[in-house]
């Protein structure tokens, strides 16, 4: 199969409306070609005239590791174009850096997650654009997470960084499709193309989303390889709790775990409550010591989540209810336990971490009510997941 960006660079045709206009590239370490030339040398090589480029959080290095650790701006030292970083002095494109192209060329290897903060940067930068008069062209990557949908529905007066508009977790769309339901949705007028994919099969294994034949690059400097991708959706949800998601360790947002739970009895109390939940993966407890982040250098106890292998199933893995569940089993087990990290988040700074992390309060509610149950959160879960499969179904390119 074919990414966008390789298809731009093997057909002139594609690359003719480029032809004397400056191009911007928005872009980061896991922007590569099928042979791992990185974007931004490949298209100058092309002939292109590339006069600026733009990184979204942790850089177009990608070498910042934790969240709100914000990059410079800065002069590419080979080509001598300035990089624009939209995670640090500002989030949003300026006006002067607007000038310093006519089409902007975004290939970011998402991760399928609304949390993930690439989405909201693909709508402030469509948002600029109409704004300014410039173009958007999105070289499409995989969702490596798939077509699966789930979690919640961003509530109104909820939007954040994390949270670009009213889209569950997991929303299953590449950003090139996501890009056409942001410029719908927000009604805004750009000129807007997609260099689509050639080839793609999100339903098919064993990738599900992912060709197994490209090399996994990390997007961020926690997104080791495809388990991660696909458990995102859940564990990302620990960054707004007292709970380790695995920074400082070798598989951050894999796993969770902390020096005073069990890890066995937290597992076996999941299997009790919600068995029908941990379908499609398979959970293992584990011992793990974080060299930095959450109960650094402390020995915690940990639950690992295993979505490959002989028990994976695509189909019938749902992430953001296993990741509810494990909360709701160290509810119920330690029932004063401080879960929930009150912190600022993403620059949000009047609302709890979990609740902004969700779009909402009812996840954090459903997991701190004694008598809540399974069939609970489903109702109102489910309604959301269907309303969203029916939203996004025009925008679908593959």
């Amino acid at each position: 199969m074919k990414f966008g960006i390789d298809r731009l660079l093997a057909d002139p045709s594609l690359r003719a409306p480029l032809e004397g206009r400056r191009v911007a590239l928005l872009a980061h370490p896991a922007s590569v070609t099928a042979d791992l030339t990185h974007s931004l040398d490949a298209l100058v090589a092309s002939g292109l005239n590339v006069s600026a480029v733009f990184g979204p959080q942790h850089g177009v290095r990608g070498d910042l590791q934790d969240n709100m650790m914000e990059s410079p701006d800065f002069t590419d030292p080979t080509y001598g174009m300035p990089v624009f970083s939209l995670y640090g002095e500002v989030r949003r494109p300026t006006g002067q850096s607007m000038g310093t192209f006519d089409v902007m060329l975004v290939d970011l290897q998402d991760v399928g997650c609304r949390i993930y903060t690439f989405v909201t940067t693909l709508l402030y930068v469509l948002e600029a654009a109409a704004e300014h008069g410039k173009s958007v062209w999105v070289l499409d990557r995989p969702n490596p997470a798939g077509r699966p949908v789930e979690g919640l529905t961003l509530l109104p007066g909820w939007e954040s960084f994390v949270g670009a508009g009213p889209m569950p977790m997991r929303h299953g769309m590449t950003l090139g499709e996501m890009g056409g339901w942001f410029i719908d949705h927000f009604k805004l007028d750009v000129d807007y193309r997609v260099i689509e994919m050639e080839g793609w099969q999100p339903d098919a294994a064993p990738g599900f989303g992912w060709p197994p034949e490209r090399p996994w690059i990390n997007p961020s400097p926690n997104a080791a390889n495809v388990n991660m991708a696909r458990a995102y959706a859940g564990t990302v949800m620990l960054e707004g709790t007292t709970l380790s998601e695995g920074r400082g360790t070798t598989r951050p947002l894999e796993l969770f775990g902390a020096p005073d739970i069990d890890a066995k009895a937290v597992i076996a109390e999941m299997r009790r409550f919600a068995p029908e939940w941990l379908a499609g993966c398979t959970l293992r407890d584990l011992w793990f010591q974080p060299t930095f982040h959450k109960h650094v250098g402390q020995l915690c106890s940990g639950v690992f989540i295993h979505a490959e292998g002989p028990g994976y199933d695509h189909q019938a893995f749902r992430p953001w209810r296993l990741q509810a569940l494990g909360f709701k089993a160290i509810r119920r087990l330690y029932p004063d336990y401080d879960l929930w990290r009150d912190f600022p988040y993403e620059y949000v700074f009047d609302k709890l971490a979990i609740d902004v992390i969700n779009g909402g309060p009812a996840l954090r509610e459903w997991v701190d009510d004694a008598g809540a149950t399974p069939a609970d959160l489903d109702a109102i879960t489910r309604a959301d997941e269907a309303a969203w499969l029916e939203a996004r179904q025009p925008f679908l390119r593959y």
